[in-house]
């Protein structure tokens, strides 16, 4: 099937030295991916070059936060100062990307805690194997050849490593991982929980994006690297993933100028991909608002949704309610809903165009401004939406969308948090908000959001937490938090962290509740 993508254009202004810092850390690889996470409109050369003469600002630019090409986060310079873009309507002009910098080799982050500093020991072999032939970034092989690591035994921390704490308190820790380890520091991935077996696809790290399948074990903290099959994805960012039976619904996302508007099926029992097909864009459906009107006109609606990434997915009734996210020029509040309620009898019968369809959803009342890098996780009937940024501010709102009713509404909040790039997950009748940026600096720190009473609350938590970080990936699986790489503003990780409920493990089966908006 042919990838439908849309390929941001390039501005050229005379902005780049008045901006310092902006174009200092310009992105080495040749594929254009800048990696400007923070940012919906995902390229910092593109930014820095945009002309001051337009009225309208970037999306996701603050003008006290910087984002350079390589490290995409806030930087924040006292001199700095905000960077219009250009309107849609106006004629970009193209310009060549920036001049690239040699930066020093990066230790992988496994390497740099003091931990695990020391070689590995008899008992911590580490063994290498030649990679998958399905991973790699897509026309650049295997990463310069690099061989798969296999590491035979679990590294356990040692008892100087261990934080003393009551034994009911929840714990973080570093999970001692092994098998076939991702060869690559991850962000903006997506990781989806498959019974006790969590699947990790693409994401990137300085370098560029990967189009890799890793399976992570949650009971024997094992990693595999399994080899996919049929219509494999391009390399990809900032995309969603969501599980429909045993099957991952993987839509959106990109790599460098390009936003992807593709939608792919993992099947996780035979691991094979498809890429179904769908409407061209270009081609609206009509209808008409009056048929009782003596000169009804005729209407167009969109019948995909533009291309995007930084959106959010949940599953509701057979449909994957889209959310969101940004398409390189600014951010999106639209709606849409991927009919998946045939998927099943689609693949078994080859024909993957009868049975899913998009259609676009109109909701009521006031929407919430237009943001990505958000969260949305499905309760009950209720979608419920924190944070996230459209560039100019860093959001500290939550929203709760009836998806019977179609209204949003607003929360009322007493303590109020600003977050993006942060992870969200329902640990029964809770939110377990971890890290993002606060739109000042990245958090280590854990939100806690009652969805009860709809407010934040304080809880203890002990051990030894990941570091500061945003655009990383959480799951609950076994009474445990698992939390899967993510990026600090200058390093991306590889790294896995566990929190242990502990004292309240009975949290994930608090599920008779309902959220009264």
């Amino acid at each position: 099937m042919a990838s439908r993508v849309r390929q941001r254009t390039h501005y050229q202004g005379s902005i780049a030295g008045s901006v310092p810092g902006l174009l200092d850390a310009v992105d080495m690889d040749n594929d254009g991916d800048t990696l400007s996470s923070l940012s919906i409109n995902d390229d910092a050369r593109t930014l820095a070059t945009m002309s001051l003469s337009q009225s309208h600002r970037s999306p996701y630019l603050h003008p006290t936060h910087q984002a350079t090409a390589s490290t995409s986060t806030f930087n924040t310079h006292s001199n700095t100062q905000p960077i219009p873009i250009p309107s849609a309507s106006q004629t970009p002009v193209p310009t060549a990307p920036g001049t690239p910098r040699i930066s020093a080799s990066r230790t992988p982050s496994s390497l740099r805690h003091a931990s695990n500093a020391a070689l590995p020991e008899a008992g911590h072999a580490t063994k290498r194997r030649p990679t998958s032939p399905s991973g790699g970034r897509e026309g650049k092989g295997n990463r310069s050849g690099r061989e798969q690591k296999i590491r035979t035994n679990p590294r356990l921390p040692h008892a100087h490593d261990v934080p003393i704490a009551p034994a009911t308190t929840m714990y973080w820790s570093r999970a001692p991982v092994h098998g076939a380890l991702p060869m690559h520091n991850t962000r903006a991935h997506t990781v989806t929980l498959v019974d006790h077996v969590a699947w990790m696809f693409g994401g990137c790290d300085d370098k560029g994006c990967w189009r890799d399948v890793y399976c992570f074990d949650t009971e024997t903290m094992h990693w595999s690297h399994p080899e996919m099959l049929g219509d494999i994805p391009p390399p990809c960012r900032a995309h969603t993933a969501t599980l429909v039976d045993r099957k991952i619904v993987v839509f959106g996302g990109g790599q460098g100028p390009v936003y992807y508007d593709t939608t792919y099926i993992l099947d996780t029992t035979t691991r094979r991909w498809y890429a179904p097909n769908f409407p061209a864009q270009s081609q609206p459906q009509k209808h008409i608002p009056d048929q009782q009107s003596q000169n009804p006109s005729q209407v167009s609606d969109p019948v995909h949704p533009a291309p995007r990434r930084a959106h959010t997915a949940v599953l509701y009734l057979g449909k994957i309610y889209i959310f969101g996210g940004g398409n390189g020029l600014t951010a999106l509040n639209d709606l849409w809903a991927l009919d998946v309620s045939r998927l099943d009898s689609s693949l078994r019968s080859g024909s993957t165009e009868s049975g899913l369809k998009w259609s676009l959803i109109k909701t009521h009342s006031d929407l919430p401004a237009p943001r990505g890098y958000h969260t949305a996780n499905l309760i009950g009937n209720i979608m419920v939406v924190v944070g996230g940024s459209d560039g100019r501010e860093c959001f500290s709102d939550v929203w709760c969308l009836n998806l019977d009713s179609l209204i949003w509404t607003r929360v009322n909040l007493t303590v109020s948090h600003r977050r993006l790039s942060h992870s969200a997950t329902q640990v029964g009748s809770y939110l377990f908000i971890v890290g993002g940026h606060d739109g000042n600096s990245y958090s280590s720190e854990i939100l806690f959001y009652n969805l009860v009473n709809l407010q934040y609350e304080p809880r203890a938590v002990r051990g030894s937490p990941p570091s500061p970080r945003g655009y990383h990936v959480t799951i609950v699986a076994d009474s445990r938090l698992f939390l899967f790489g993510g990026f600090n503003g200058h390093d991306v990780f590889d790294d896995v962290y566990t929190l242990d409920l502990a004292g309240a493990a009975y949290l994930p089966q608090v599920m008779s509740f309902r959220i009264e908006v």
